[in-house]
């Protein structure tokens, strides 16, 4: 009998619950459309790579130094290991491979850079014929001499390139001019990178710079499997090979692509439950509303035999049904969202096919256990207050009963959780490291746990002073908004926690930010004497590009940088992988190295620098001995010529030492410039100098070149790029927490059905309702922007001195970000009240009378 009774009141107000109903919506879309997206993308990937791979691939062996970047980052193999490889038994073919992903691609007509800018590489290379090639040139021909070029039409497209179109190859070795007289096209999906090709003999002479390969692919003829022709292959070469078959290929591209990939499908997911617990609140907030409003007849079925659990069972039933519902439109909406984050992969040069979406059994599982278990949860409250009210208290009173005892409750589990988290976060402001992580994430948790129990006891406190203004500026309107919100503080205080959440994590995210940028800039002013930074991104420099930075006028000196990958093996026997920043002695002019100990010129001249932590955790003192080992097991031993100071982000963690010292270990064998500092001649105009080395470095586009303010900007843009992604996944959250204002508002003036016709009887007009509908938003939005503010304050706050030690050594509060927060909260109070104040405004004076 209840069940049909649960039926019959699910669908008979149905209205009531479509806020609700979004709110899971949005939140199971977000787990579907991730986990879809996620699933085709490796889908994808695992075919192109299945594809393409050789049966074997065998290259040169890499030490450790080499893979990390090291002098001998591109390995190479002698030709005559193809033939070689050529002749073993069970392969069919042995074909030398070419390709680099240090070159750049430029188009010389625009000097504008070709090719994505993103973080996908651009690779370049020799044109060769394989069983298993992943393009097909399909306009045009395959290079046929010295001064041809193929790219892949995706890249051409973007750059507005053509056949007989020129473009230039910028290397180690020099710039290079071709002219493109092939197009490519992938035969799957192009994973986002850009794809040059050489004939062969000039692959050889622009990209290594000696008749070689990087690799030989071999493919089989059937005979053998790939691990006999990888073992066959191995003890043919001998040492210093390595060789993968097409299955450890295959693992191996698709975790370099899955690294990426689990970042956003985590990043994504964290934001779906964020927003599955804000719409949570306006679940709980939907069913208590509802039982409030149904309090008669819940009595009237205890006192026609109803139990307890009979109620508790009709009320989530309702939530059930609200769940499976929600679920299955979200798992709708998931496809779509998929095929928006396809579109924008592409948008970006990662062209999926979104024709054919894989969709998983774990896709339905998840969804479905994600919408149920959190309408379920959210609704077993108002459906335990429901069973437990009597037939007399039902019968005799309409309004819900008070909770004395539940709010002495309440008070002591609220502050109880509050001052843990509290206490947490003031012993995680002491605490560095991973201590300090641990006790900011319980402070966090525990502080935002005790807001939303403490809720609806600081309603009644904070909206009387929040609305205090309201009966002074708009008469009885105020007064009556200002009493409406405070008549029931439970469902104020669970209204507010939504919008509260999502604001409290920008609040804390732009305080760190701010931080970040403050401390940043501080440190620069502090410790960079440089004028000018050139930067070369994943290339470095090359001779030519530092020479042209040398004779640029107005330059006074010029100082080189390197990074050198090194083993660090200390007195006390401890080895350390670091890489070695090694750069010219005039380093000392363009930084001002935080010395506790030591001398600045020492380090670069013999020497290597440890930070404080460093020297603390290895018992060090200026003149100690390293060793310091590096690639092809060459090694040296340099004193500790300087201790630094910890707190600067520039120099924490880094072992300084003269280019001259690293060159004598390694025969010369240096890797290229990372970057360039140089500084202004005395008296000369530092803003012409700027603007000429810019002219003298604009044929190398991929080269960023800074004077001291950019610098500080490019810096501040890059952190305001990843506070803009967490505002925009933050959206869903705030869009959810203004659908439960939207929500409360709606059932609180069917609520207040009789209440509203009394009032428009003895003379309150329309315009008059709006606003009291329109000011209880705003008062609800105001408080949760309030909580939100103070928990966000506080969080920042802790992350800060949690990260002191990381170099954000300055405290930031975006007043600005506070400031917005409070004005939008006013703005979204308005919003959410459009349709619930005209609902009210519209309604029938008699007919609302009427209403039992």
């Amino acid at each position: 009998m209840l069940l049909k009774t649960s039926l019959r009141s699910f669908f008979a107000h149905k209205g009531r619950l479509v806020l609700s109903l979004l709110a899971v919506v949005l939140s199971v879309a977000f787990v579907a459309g991730t986990l879809v997206f996620y699933n085709t993308a490796t889908g994808t990937f695992d075919r192109l790579f299945a594809a393409t791979a050789s049966d074997l691939s065998v290259q040169k062996a890499e030490d450790k130094m080499a893979e990390r970047g090291g002098p001998a980052a591109i390995p190479t193999v002698p030709v005559q290991t193809q033939a070689k490889l050529a002749a073993e038994p069970g392969v069919k073919a042995a074909l030398g491979q070419v390709m680099v992903s240090t070159a750049v691609l430029v188009d010389p007509a625009t000097n504008k850079l070709v090719g994505p800018t993103t973080g996908a590489p651009t690779l370049t290379g020799n044109w060769t014929d394989t069983p298993r090639n992943s393009v097909d040139v399909t306009s045009g021909h395959v290079p046929q001499g010295s001064d041809q070029i193929v790219l892949d039409a995706d890249t051409a497209k973007k750059s507005g390139l053509g056949l007989g179109a020129r473009l230039r190859v910028i290397t180690d070795s020099g710039n290079h001019d071709f002219t493109i007289s092939g197009i490519a096209t992938f035969r799957t999906t192009n994973p986002g990178a850009a794809l040059a090709f050489l004939d062969t003999p000039t692959a050889q002479q622009v990209l290594l710079g000696a008749e070689a390969y990087t690799s030989v692919e071999l493919f089989g003829d059937g005979s053998r499997s790939n691990d006999q022709l990888k073992a066959a292959a191995l003890t043919d070469l001998g040492s210093g090979y390595q060789a993968r078959t097409a299955a450890e290929q295959q693992q191996e591209n698709s975790d370099d692509v899955g690294s990426f990939l689990d970042f956003m499908k985590y990043a994504m997911l964290g934001f779906a439950v964020l927003a599955a617990g804000v719409g949570g609140f306006l679940i709980v907030n939907t069913f208590s509303m509802l039982v409030t409003q149904r309090t008669r007849e819940i009595g009237l079925l205890r006192a026609i035999g109803g139990s307890r659990s009979q109620v508790n069972r009709s009320v989530l039933t309702e939530g059930l049904i609200l769940g499976v519902l929600g679920s299955t439109l979200g798992i709708g909406a998931g496809l779509g969202l998929a095929l928006g984050l396809i579109q924008l992969m592409k948008a970006a040069g990662m062209n999926l096919d979104a024709s054919s979406l894989e969709i998983t059994w774990t896709v339905p599982v998840i969804s479905y256990a994600v919408g149920v278990l959190v309408t379920l949860f959210a609704a077993f409250i108002p459906a335990r207050r429901a069973s437990r009210i009597t037939p007399m208290a039902a019968l005799l009173d309409h309004a819900a009963p008070a909770e004395p005892r539940a709010n002495r409750i309440r008070t002591a589990v609220g502050g109880l959780v509050t001052a843990l988290g509290a206490t947490a976060l003031v012993f995680a402001a002491r605490s560095t490291g991973s201590t300090g992580g641990m006790l900011i994430g319980l402070g966090v948790l525990a502080t935002l746990v005790g807001a939303v129990v403490l809720g609806p006891l600081l309603a009644s406190g904070l909206v009387r002073l929040l609305g205090g203004l309201l009966p002074a500026l708009f008469g009885p309107a105020g007064r009556l908004a200002q009493r409406n919100v405070m008549r029931n503080p439970r469902r104020t205080g669970s209204t507010a926690a939504a919008l509260m959440i999502g604001l409290a994590v920008v609040v804390g995210a732009s305080v760190v930010t701010s931080s970040m940028v403050t401390s940043a800039t501080a440190q620069i002013d502090k410790s960079v004497g440089a004028d000018y930074i050139v930067a070369g991104g994943r290339t470095g420099l090359t001779p030519a590009m530092v020479d042209a930075v040398a004779h640029s006028k107005g330059i006074d000196h010029v100082t080189r940088q390197k990074s050198v990958p090194a083993d660090l093996t200390t007195p006390d026997g401890a080895r350390t992988e670091t890489e070695l920043v090694a750069a010219d002695p005039s380093f000392t002019r363009d930084f001002r190295l935080p010395l506790a100990s030591g001398t600045a010129d020492g380090v670069f001249n013999g020497g290597v620098s440890v930070d404080q932590k460093f020297a603390d955790t290895h018992h060090l003192k200026v003149g100690d001995p390293i060793t310091v080992a590096y690639d092809k097991g060459r090694t040296q031993t340099l004193p500790v010529a300087a201790v630094l100071s910890t707190g600067n982000q520039l120099f924490d963690g880094n072992f300084f030492t003269g280019i001259s010292t690293v060159s004598t270990a390694l025969n010369g064998e240096l890797p290229a410039d990372s970057a360039v500092f140089a500084g202004a001649a005395a008296g000369a105009d530092k803003a012409a100098v700027l603007a000429d080395l810019q002219k003298s470095l604009e044929t190398y586009p991929q080269l960023t070149v800074k004077d001291q303010a950019g610098y500080k900007d490019m810096i501040k843009s890059q952190v305001d790029q990843l506070l803009y992604m967490v505002y925009g996944l933050l959206g869903l959250t705030i869009v959810v927490a203004v659908l439960g204002v939207v929500n409360t508002l709606a059932l609180s003036v069917i609520e207040r059905t009789r209440e509203i016709g009394l009032l428009r009887a003895i003379g309150l007009s329309r315009r008059q309702l709006r606003r009291v509908v329109r000011l209880e938003s705003v008062v609800i939005a105001l408080f949760g922007a309030v909580l939100g503010t103070a928990l966000g304050l506080s969080w920042g706050v802790t992350a800060r001195a949690v990260l002191a030690d990381q170099g954000l050594t300055a405290l930031t509060v975006p007043t600005g970000t506070v400031t917005a927060v409070l004005i939008g909260s006013v703005i979204i109070g308005l919003t959410a009240a459009l349709v619930p104040a005209f609902r009210a405004a519209r309604m029938n004076v008699l007919a609302a009378i009427a209403t039992d």
